[in-house]
């Protein structure tokens, strides 16, 4: 739930910016897959989605849902499957049509754990053509993606592989699918995105990993449920750091994007932090006046308010450049 960007909007704030997201692997399974439902709304109409899938009839069933309900937003899902450049492909159809991949399903590794072979082992084939993200964009004129997800079962890496490009211009944050195991033939792992990402200035903030249990074991610990085998990891750029130097992303522009990001994403601390140092910096321009949403967000933790919210060093720094109902509501 995001804390500061209602308060932004409310504002007017958001007015200003326009967010782009590009998501790989965009079928929609349950509510946490639709951006609208987790939150992302809240930049309408000022929002455009792109979404991918190898699956015509997902994209025919997004795009058909999108329309029924008129959302306020541009919204596009694209029966494309991308990679790390353009050509034919063998596309290996799962079990389960989510599991589907670039890659050929390890099932003797598979069948070791539960709940796997059933989802994920091989159904049949299908020869496909593939593009790139950036020969995508520049077909279709898209200059900037701000937020990039990609899901799709091992093959990931490809798809930065391919967008390269766009990694290097715009990407403040990627959520990424990684795999710690070769739950697919031959496909990279975690260790093979992470350097790729590091390497392009990317940080690592989370994983939100997945374990499965033995196949043959009728016991499982509470404490270890099983092993790791693969998780989405988020992503972000860290515009603060002292010793980043890709100057075209280092503007309040997109420090205020990025922290924005960071809210709905659900990494509050971060983007907190990002609109303090926007403020302290470009303050002086009401655009990027981020203080009144700072004090208005935390004021609405009972603890922190109880504790006296003048307190705190982060509202002394972004003080000077509070209004005077802020003032107020510091003094309540």
């Amino acid at each position: 739930m995001p804390i500061f960007l209602p308060i932004l909007k409310s504002s007017g704030q958001l007015n200003q910016l326009h967010i782009t997201v590009c998501n790989v692997g965009s079928r929609k399974i349950n509510t946490q897959d639709d951006y609208a439902s987790v939150g992302w709304n809240i930049f309408a109409p000022n929002l455009t989605i792109y979404g991918f899938d190898a699956d015509p009839e997902a994209c025919d069933a997004a795009n058909a849902d999108l329309e029924a309900r008129q959302v306020n937003w541009i919204e596009k899902h694209v029966p494309l499957a991308l990679s790390n450049a353009p050509g034919e492909s063998t596309l290996y159809v799962t079990q389960h049509p989510m599991c589907s991949s670039l890659y050929p399903p390890n099932e003797p590794y598979l069948s070791r754990f539960s709940g796997l072979p059933e989802l994920v082992n091989l159904d049949f084939t299908v020869e496909i053509e593939t593009t790139t993200l950036d020969e995508f964009c520049q077909q279709e004129a898209v200059t900037d993606i701000d937020f990039l997800q990609i899901d799709v079962q091992g093959a990931d890496l490809l798809v930065l592989q391919g967008g390269q490009n766009l990694l290097e211009r715009s990407v403040l944050a990627v959520q990424i699918e990684v795999e710690f195991s070769p739950l697919y033939s031959n496909q990279p792992l975690f260790s093979d995105v992470d350097t790729f990402l590091r390497s392009r200035d990317f940080s690592l903030f989370h994983l939100a990993s997945s374990h499965r249990v033995r196949m043959r074991s009728p016991i499982q610990s509470f404490s270890h449920p099983g092993q790791l085998l693969w998780a989405d990891a988020f992503y972000f750029r860290d515009l603060l750091r002292s010793d980043f130097d890709r100057t075209q992303l280092k503007t309040p522009e997109q420090l205020f994007k990025l922290a924005c990001i960071a809210d709905v994403m659900d990494f509050p601390d971060y983007a907190l932090e990002l609109l303090e140092a926007l403020t302290l910096q470009y303050g002086d321009n009401p655009d990027y006046n981020c203080a009144d949403a700072i004090v208005m967000g935390l004021a609405n933790f009972s603890e922190l308010k109880a504790q006296g919210l003048e307190q705190l060093p982060i509202v002394e720094n972004v003080r000077q450049y509070l209004s005077d109902s802020a003032i107020a509501l510091l003094k309540s």
